[in-house]
C-alpha cells in the first residue's frame, strides 16, 4: 500500500510540475496561431510580425518562449512563424522533465488549428 501510495504521490508531483508550462503551451499556440491567420501580406512585413508577438507574449506573460526566439521566415513567397520550442522542468533532485512543443510551426494567412 505504502509503495502504491509513493508511486500516485509522485506522479501528483509530475502533474503539478509540468501543467504550469503545459497551460503555457496553450497560450502559446493560441497566440501564433491566431497572428498567423490574421496576417495580411499586403499590409504587414515580418518586422510588424514579430513586434506584434513580442507585445502579446509580454501582455499575456509568456516566459518559457522568448519572442527573439520565434523565427519568422519567407519560402517560397509564403511567411511562416516557427515557434517550435522545449520546457525543461525540474522534479526531483537531478530528474528533469522534457517537453517538447514542436507542433507550432504555421503558415501565415491559414487557417490553422
Amino acid at each position: 500500500m505504502l509503495v502504491v501510495a509513493a508511486m500516485v504521490g509522485f506522479f501528483v508531483m509530475c502533474t503539478l510540475r509540468m501543467a504550469p508550462h503545459y497551460f503555457e503551451y496553450l497560450s502559446v499556440r493560441e497566440i501564433i496561431t491566431t497572428i498567423a491567420r490574421e496576417h495580411n501580406p499586403e499590409e504587414e512585413d515580418i518586422a510588424d510580425i514579430r513586434r506584434r508577438i513580442a507585445t502579446v507574449f509580454n501582455t499575456n506573460q509568456i516566459y518559457d518562449l522568448q519572442p527573439k526566439d520565434v523565427e519568422v521566415y519567407r519560402k517560397d513567397g509564403r511567411t511562416y512563424i516557427d515557434a517550435r520550442y522545449e520546457a525543461r522542468v525540474p522534479i526531483m533532485g537531478i530528474i528533469d522533465a522534457v517537453m517538447n512543443f514542436d507542433d507550432l510551426e504555421i503558415e501565415t494567412g491559414q487557417q490553422a488549428y
